[in-house]
């Protein structure tokens, strides 16, 4: 029975470098796929795009292929990745430049377009989730709109034979799931096949997390050599039917419980979790180990798909502004509270009303708040002060207000620091299917 190996060569923008290039010199692998968009990425790469045409890509794009790409190169492993962003198109042709540099030749990259649909959703007046109004009314300054899309496209390029897909907006088990459509001749209807597919997609998406990354809590759930995790393996059959492993020797573990983790992870209805290419349904799925870092994969099942798509949407959302300071040694505890009190009072005194404010002592309570955090006095704490401000001006208050800390009291603050960050809010929406067509455009070498 005919067998595939997909490396999973990133889990998010920034990911480490290093694993993925041990996945392409000793993994046995065929495609090495690079997932690498979350929520916000997206609508950062259109900011950036709007600065400078020439960018709103994965800005790791050139480091990665500068270290991969020799080694695919040579070996024939083909690359697929979302690394495009908010900008396939020249994306790939920094690829092609890098692609050139080495002395590639017989090189085909393909351009995975289509995904952004701002206009669209703007004329279209699209009302969104979690604001629960349409565009017009919802008084924001709209980034970006980027439909979710399929496999499909991906497919054909490589049907086409690109040996590079370089996509934007692409649900992530889709990257995994259009070399198994290529290899296996999966069609778009057949719902298993692409339900199975979509599940070990899903297992590899997240990179590390699926060998030991996110699974590690020492003493609980001891994970060996995490400083050189290994990136995940799937070696995959016609039937759908996966085993998760990892180059021998590199850190982590692969086990049915890191399996079970990853599996579950961001998943809201196990039944059905909707996808661009089909309803998977992962209630039915088994792992069984069946040998050092080795985990079968089995079961799972597929629905046809919806007629929609989901769109995420940036939008600018006001600024945060931030301030922080430390305090060590006897009544550290006292004095970052204190410090914290002065703060509010000085916003009060100053009528400065942020529209949403937080006073947390990280170490203490800036994860749980009061009622759940519980616990001796520390030694040393740090005193933050986050605020929502509709303006860069107003949000700079902020961290002005916890630097005179230093020299208002209370005694002993050191390290302050401050800074002001744009916010770029998500939101989501559907469409139908047919208001987003993918283009596949190739470069040639």
């Amino acid at each position: 029975m005919k067998t595939i190996r997909i490396g999973g060569g990133a889990g998010y923008a920034g990911d480490r470098i290093e694993p993925a290039v041990e996945l392409a010199q000793k993994g046995d692998i065929q495609y090495l796929v690079f997932e690498c968009l979350a929520e916000r990425t997206i609508a950062i790469g259109q900011k950036q795009k709007a600065a400078d045409p020439t960018k709103g890509f994965n800005e790791l794009l050139a480091d990665r292929m500068h270290a991969v790409l020799p080694i695919c190169i040579e070996k024939g492993i083909k690359i697929i990745t979302n690394m495009g962003s908010a900008n396939p198109l020249y994306a790939g042709k920094l690829v092609a430049e890098i692609a050139r540099s080495l002395g590639a030749k017989r090189l085909k990259i393909a351009i995975v377009s289509g995904d952004d649909v701002l206009g669209m959703a703007m004329d279209s007046d699209v009302k969104l989730d979690e604001i629960g109004k349409p565009i017009s009314q919802c008084n924001k300054q709209i980034i970006s709109a980027n439909a979710y899309m399929g496999a499909e496209a991906m497919v054909q390029a490589l049907n086409n034979g690109a040996d590079i897909v370089i996509a934007g907006r692409v649900s992530d088990p889709s990257l995994f799931l259009a070399p198994m459509m290529h290899e296996f001749g999966w069609q778009a209807d057949h719902w298993e096949m692409l339900g199975k597919g979509t599940i070990i997609g899903h297992l590899l998406e997240c990179g590390g997390q699926i060998t030991g990354g996110y699974y590690a809590d020492p003493g609980f759930k001891d994970v060996p050599g995490l400083a050189r995790l290994g990136f995940p393996i799937a070696e995959i059959d016609e039937q759908g039917n996966a085993t998760i492993t990892k180059v021998a020797g590199s850190g982590g573990n692969v086990t049915v419980d890191t399996c079970k983790e990853q599996m579950l992870y961001e998943i809201h209805q196990p039944d059905r979790y909707l996808t661009p290419d089909v309803v998977a349904d992962f209630s039915h799925v088994t792992f069984t180990q069946a040998g050092p870092d080795r985990v079968e994969v089995r079961g799972g099942n597929g629905f046809e798909r919806t007629n929609t798509l989901k769109v995420s949407v940036g939008y600018q959302d006001g600024f945060i502004g931030e301030g922080e300071i430390s305090y060590a040694g006897p009544g550290a505890v006292a004095r970052g509270k204190l410090a914290l009190e002065i703060v509010k009072e000085r916003f009060a005194l100053c009528g400065f009303e942020p529209e949403d404010v937080r006073y947390d002592l990280i170490g203490v309570n800036s994860l749980h708040g009061d009622t759940l955090s519980q616990s001796s006095q520390p030694y040393e704490v740090r005193a933050r002060v986050a605020a929502r401000c509709a303006t860069k001006a107003l949000a700079a208050k902020v961290g002005n207000e916890v630097e005179t800390l230093y020299t208002n009291g209370p005694a002993g603050g050191g390290g302050a620091t401050k800074s002001v960050k744009e916010i770029l809010a998500m939101d989501s929406t559907l469409i139908s299917r047919n208001l987003a067509t993918a283009t596949v455009d190739y470069l040639e070498i």
